[in-house]
């Protein structure tokens, strides 16, 4: 018999997921345990696996459809199984916690029909939404007749509504248009181990590891550098929140085809490294982080907010001397050539933006704890004792498998302040991994 494939509940308090990606398409073959799908909550994203060896039929669930907990996503049927014109009826969520959304003319004690929860969601006045976008809608007291939707004929989605509410927010700013297109990914080096994929923290770019990668020369491999989107030559795009960044990161490295990586990523980089690796755990070796973001609500909004701000060289090394764990260390060359990069004008408005979304009041809005807690593959953290912009005290929000590395006398940024102990630490971690 067909083996359903059903919405997991991979938190406490999920009622819906989010089908993010597709692995396997409708008629492939999959094996059990290989990656079959991606799906998004509001607290987490994940891979899910298959449940059974066959072929995947009947699909229902497209990308970006909001499912209920339980519900039937698709069938995996056996080698040699018949499989019929029709997927088989099986509507009733299977898990009890589930509360699917229910059609208010159906009989009461009868599972709202299938296509409420896959497909259209109608209210009287014919406006087409996801459950999720009703819900948000609700709360923030949104008129949905004044939100375009972009799902499957014109159905409003979460996306939308938080994409509406992004609009109306970056009118004030103004000075910036978003822009498509992947983000930028850039490489050097050679080697046959795994390569090192590196993601900058916020205002930063892929410039920002030179002098780990120069520590890390004799280490024999590629080096692949994703900058994030508003940052460096990567495309001024719109980020609605953390797990629109996590996805844009990574679609970049989907997109790269390694079947085996080390990822390493600093401050908020360290934080989108951590959701990747979740995301994709059977292809992350490793994961290196320094000072992660997503550990704590504290950090020094001021200075997120004067780097994005800055205009001029004048206005922008005080800021960047803060990342350090003392003035000296950032010379008026180093202030020089990050204000160069950072000469748009239409780019400094989009990353104003996008900390005011990512850490609004200045707070972080986003954990990654739970993240952090499902992933088995070897961590190791690098914190400065001297760090000024997130405190090095928020790693004792790690969870017990992750190694940890305070460094004395080092800020915020301990790959430019000792590249060499950086780099010695992270060989240590990749070997754990290829020994």
């Amino acid at each position: 018999m067909a083996t359903e494939v059903i919405m997991p509940k991979v938190d406490m308090d999920m009622e819906t997921g989010k089908i993010s990606a597709w692995h396997v398409a409708e008629g492939e073959a999959v094996a059990k345990g290989a990656a079959l799908f991606d799906i998004e909550t509001d607290k987490a994203a994940m891979e899910v696996e298959a449940p059974a060896t066959g072929t995947l039929r009947h699909v229902i669930a497209k990308i970006d459809d909001v499912i209920a907990v339980g519900r039937p996503l698709g069938w995996i049927y056996a080698e040699g199984e018949e499989v019929p014109e029709e997927p088989p009826v099986t509507v009733q969520a299977k898990a009890p916690t589930a509360s699917p959304p229910q059609n208010p003319t159906a009989p009461a004690g009868n599972p709202a029909p299938l296509s409420e929860t896959v497909a259209d969601i109608k209210t009287t006045d014919t406006i087409r939404a996801t459950p999720a976008a009703r819900k948000l809608a609700r709360e923030q007291r949104l008129d949905l007749s004044t939100v375009t939707g972009t799902g499957p004929r014109s159905r409003i989605q979460r996306d939308d509504i938080e994409g509406h509410n992004a609009t109306l927010t970056q009118q004030p700013s103004a000075g910036w248009q978003p822009e498509a297109g992947p983000l930028a990914v850039s490489r050097t080096g050679t080697g046959t181990d795994a390569p090192v994929v590196l993601i900058h923290g916020f205002s930063g770019d892929a410039m920002g590891w030179r002098p780990l990668e120069q520590a890390l020369l004799g280490a024999g491999r590629e080096f692949i550098r994703i900058e994030l989107p508003s940052h460096g030559k990567s495309p001024r795009r719109h980020v609605s929140d953390f797990a629109k960044l996590a996805r844009m990161v990574v679609q970049a490295f989907d997109d790269l085809g390694h079947e085996s990586a080390h990822v390493v990523g600093h401050s908020l980089g360290g934080a989108v490294a951590s959701a990747l690796t979740d995301i994709r755990s059977r292809r992350v070796a490793t994961l290196g982080l320094i000072a992660p973001a997503g550990l704590g609500a504290e950090i020094e909004g001021d200075v997120l907010l004067g780097l994005a701000r800055a205009t001029r060289t004048a206005s922008l090394a005080p800021w960047l001397k803060r990342l350090a764990a003392t003035d000296d260390a950032i010379s008026e060359d180093f202030a020089r050539a990050a204000m160069n990069a950072r000469s748009d004008p239409e780019l400094r408005a989009a990353q104003l933006d996008l900390a005011n979304i990512l850490f609004p009041d200045g707070t972080q809005s986003f954990d990654i704890r739970p993240a952090l807690s499902r992933i088995e593959v070897p961590v190791s953290v690098i914190w400065g004792r001297a760090d000024r912009i997130l405190p090095w005290r928020q790693a004792l929000q790690l969870p017990g498998h992750a190694a940890l590395h305070l460094l004395p006398d080092v800020g915020h940024i301990p790959h430019i302040e000792q590249p060499e102990t950086v780099a010695k630490l992270l060989i240590r971690l990749f070997k754990q991994a290829e020994n």
